[in-house]
C-alpha cells in the first residue's frame, strides 16, 4: 500500500517496501503525490517497482558530478561555473536534492530579481533547470521543481538586424574593418569563428571559408585569447561565398601579411570589447567629434548573425541550408532526411550577390553617381 500526505510546502509518498518505510518527497501539489502513490501501487502489483535509493545526496555533490560530466566550450563554462559558485551552491549547497522544491526556487528566484537583471536571473534557474533535470533521469528525485516555474520575466528585447543599404552606410565609417564586417553579414559567422578565422580556411578559388572542428573559433577566457573549437559540433563546417565577398577577401588578402584573415591596425588578434568600443558603437550609434549621426543605435555586432538569417528568410532559402549554413543542428526528422544540395547554393549565392549590387547602387544613386 502506498500513501500520500503533506510535508513542508509540498506533499511526499509513503510506502512500505520489503518490510522497510520509504519515503518520496519533492512533491508540488497533492494530484502529483496522489499520482506516484498509484503508480508505486500499481508497480509493486505488477511486480516493476523499483525502490528509488535512500542515499541523501547533496545538490553541492551532485551538481560537482554533473559538472565533470557536462561538456561545453570554455567560454560557457566561464559563465556556468559562476552562476554555480556565486549562487546556486551559495543558495543549496548542503541542501539535499529532494528537498529542493517548486515553491522554495520559485521564492528565491523572486529575490533574485531585486538584485540582478532578468536575463541573468533567467540564465540562473535554467541552469538549475539542467542540473535537477539529470538529476530526474538518474533517479536521485521524482520531479525537477523548476519545471512549470513561470516567473514573470522581462522578455529579452529582440536583436536588430539591417539591410544591406544601411549595413554599407555603417562599413563607410570603419574602411579598416570594411572585409570584416561584410564577411559577418554575408555569411552569418559568429564573433570568434571571424576572428579565428585563418587564410589556410580559405579557399578562394572554390569560394569557400572552413570552420575548423578543432581550431575554428577565437575565445576569450580570463583575458586570454586562444583558438579552440567553434561553439557546437555543427558549428564546423563549410560556408560557401558569393562572388563580391570573394573578390574582397582576395583583396584584402593582398593587403594582409598575417596567418589571421581579420586582425587589427598593428596585426594583434582582436578582442571583443575593443573592437566594438572603439570601431563599432561610434560607427553605428554615432560620435560627436567626429561628425556622426547615430545610423542604427541599437545594432549589435551579433545583430549581424540575425541579419544573415533574416535575410536567408527573405531570399526562401531552404531551411537545411539555413541551419548548415549558420551552424546550427536541424532538429527531428527533417534533420535526418534533408540535405544540402548545389542548386540549393547557387540559389542562396545568387540572392546575396544580388543583394549586394542592389544596395551599391542604391547608395551610387543616393550620392548622385
Amino acid at each position: 500500500m502506498a500513501w500520500h500526505e503533506a510535508h513542508g510546502s509540498g506533499w511526499r509518498v509513503r510506502y512500505y517496501h520489503k518490510g522497510k518505510l520509504q519515503t518520496e518527497t519533492g512533491f508540488t501539489s497533492k494530484t502529483e503525490a496522489q499520482t506516484r502513490a498509484s503508480d508505486v501501487e500499481y508497480e509493486m502489483r505488477n511486480k516493476t517497482f523499483v525502490a528509488r535509493s535512500k542515499e541523501s545526496v547533496t545538490f553541492e555533490k551532485w551538481a560537482r558530478t554533473w559538472e565533470e560530466a557536462h561538456d561545453v566550450s570554455k567560454g560557457t563554462w566561464l559563465k556556468y561555473r559562476s552562476h554555480l559558485n556565486n549562487h546556486l551552491i551559495a543558495k543549496f549547497g548542503d541542501t539535499p536534492l529532494d528537498e529542493i522544491s517548486h515553491i522554495k526556487v520559485k521564492g528565491w528566484a523572486k529575490n533574485l530579481r531585486r538584485s540582478l537583471a532578468d536575463a541573468t536571473v533567467r540564465d540562473i534557474i535554467t541552469l538549475l533547470s539542467m542540473i535537477l533535470g539529470d538529476a530526474v533521469e538518474e533517479d536521485l528525485i521524482t520531479k525537477n521543481p523548476c519545471r512549470r516555474l513561470k516567473l514573470t520575466l522581462e522578455s529579452s528585447p529582440p536583436k536588430e538586424t539591417v539591410t544591406a543599404r544601411s549595413l554599407l552606410r555603417i562599413v563607410e565609417r570603419i574602411p579598416e574593418h570594411r572585409t570584416l564586417v561584410l564577411t559577418a553579414a554575408f555569411t552569418g559567422m559568429r564573433w570568434g569563428e571571424i576572428v579565428g578565422l585563418t587564410w589556410r580556411n580559405v579557399n578562394l578559388d572554390e569560394n569557400t571559408i572552413t570552420v575548423d572542428h578543432k581550431v575554428g573559433a577565437l575565445h576569450e577566457n580570463g583575458g586570454k585569447l586562444e583558438l579552440g573549437p567553434p561553439k557546437t559540433p555543427c558549428s564546423a563546417r563549410v560556408i560557401h561565398l558569393p562572388p563580391f565577398l570573394v573578390e574582397l577577401l582576395r583583396e584584402h588578402r593582398s593587403q594582409q601579411p598575417s596567418d589571421h584573415v581579420f586582425t587589427g591596425v598593428r596585426g594583434g588578434l582582436l578582442r571583443r570589447a575593443n573592437f566594438r568600443s572603439r570601431f563599432w558603437r561610434p560607427a553605428v550609434a554615432g560620435h560627436k567629434q567626429r561628425g556622426w549621426a547615430a545610423l542604427q543605435p541599437n545594432l549589435t555586432f551579433h545583430g549581424l548573425r540575425h541579419t544573415h538569417k533574416t535575410w536567408l528568410n527573405e531570399d526562401h532559402v531552404d531551411k537545411a541550408l539555413q541551419f548548415q549554413r549558420l551552424g546550427h543542428h536541424l532538429p527531428g526528422v527533417e534533420g535526418i532526411y534533408s540535405h544540402c544540395s548545389q542548386p540549393m547554393i547557387d540559389h542562396m549565392l545568387t540572392k546575396l550577390e544580388d543583394r549586394w549590387k542592389q544596395a551599391q547602387s542604391s547608395i551610387k544613386r543616393e550620392s548622385g553617381h
